[in-house]
């Protein structure tokens, strides 16, 4: 799943580690989605990391409908 995780989270000057805390996701899955090894992920983790960098899901993640998010 393609994602801007990283970008942002660069852009916010926040490690993989502190998102982590902060989304309480472990770092192994951020770790996984910036890479794209991860491609699929629940609705529930996208919401946690959007809601931790402070964006929107569809600012974050490039889903296909982005009505509901």
């Amino acid at each position: 799943m393609q994602n801007k995780i990283k970008e942002i989270r660069e852009s916010q000057n926040i490690t993989q580690e502190e998102l982590s805390k902060k989304a309480n996701v472990s770092r192994t899955i951020i770790s996984f989605l910036e890479t794209e090894r991860r491609l699929v992920t629940t609705n529930v983790v996208m919401f946690k990391i959007s809601n931790a960098l402070g964006k929107k899901v569809s600012e974050v993640f490039n889903i296909d409908n982005k009505e509901n998010f």
